[in-house]
């Protein structure tokens, strides 16, 4: 069961903002991206790392050292895509290997900044003593949030990796989001290896 937290607003946590994310294309329409013909899957990232974009959030990521990136999955095959044993990771020019935060992860890094995000997949019980999270920033990040769900035949399915990159200097530089473990059927896929470094302020074009 998950905590409620006081309606309470967090300074620079839960801004009003007036834009609005665009909706998915198809991820073969972002610069960072990765085909596999054979198999009719493409991936594609789009690291929401400019002030431009990062105004249709309501959480100032940036100012707690979170990095959300999107992931675009589309299925241009006849089978549906499974993503419960997906793995990601965002591999850094110095090797570090960095797992997109759970939620309860994001919240106590919210609540308490001056905290590094967990690496661990157990929970932990959030802060609710001091600096509570508004009910707004839980639910935009419980919104945003990628969710393995199975991608159905013809399809595209998106949301929000969240990375911590607190003490990372640059961390799109040379790093690469490295994914494995998606199957159509009982056949794995070839893993997908892209690049963080694409020109992502525009969609590709077509």
């Amino acid at each position: 069961m998950r905590v409620l937290l006081p309606v309470l607003l967090l300074a620079c946590a839960a801004l009003s903002s007036d834009k609005t994310i665009p909706a998915a294309q198809p991820a073969t329409a972002y610069p960072a991206h990765e085909s596999h013909a054979n198999e009719k899957v493409s991936i594609g990232i789009d690291p929401y790392d400019n002030d431009a974009k990062a105004a249709a959030f309501k959480v100032k990521y940036k100012n707690y050292s979170v990095l959300p990136v999107r992931l675009i999955i589309s299925n241009d095959g006849d089978a549906p895509l499974m993503l419960d044993n997906m793995k990601i990771e965002l591999i850094t020019a110095s090797k570090d290997k960095l797992q997109p935060a759970i939620i309860d992860d994001i919240l106590r890094k919210l609540a308490r900044p001056e905290k590094a995000v967990s690496r661990s997949p157990l929970p932990i019980p959030l802060p609710h003593d001091r600096n509570p999270i508004s009910r707004d920033a839980r639910q935009e990040i419980e919104t945003l949030m990628f969710v393995n769900v199975p991608v159905t035949p013809h399809s595209t399915n998106s949301g929000f990796l969240f990375f911590d990159i607190a003490g990372i200097d640059n961390p799109e530089s040379q790093a690469h989001l490295f994914i494995s473990g998606i199957r159509a059927g009982d056949q794995e896929l070839f893993y997908f290896d892209i690049p963080m470094e694409a020109d992502s302020s525009q969609p590709a074009q077509k």
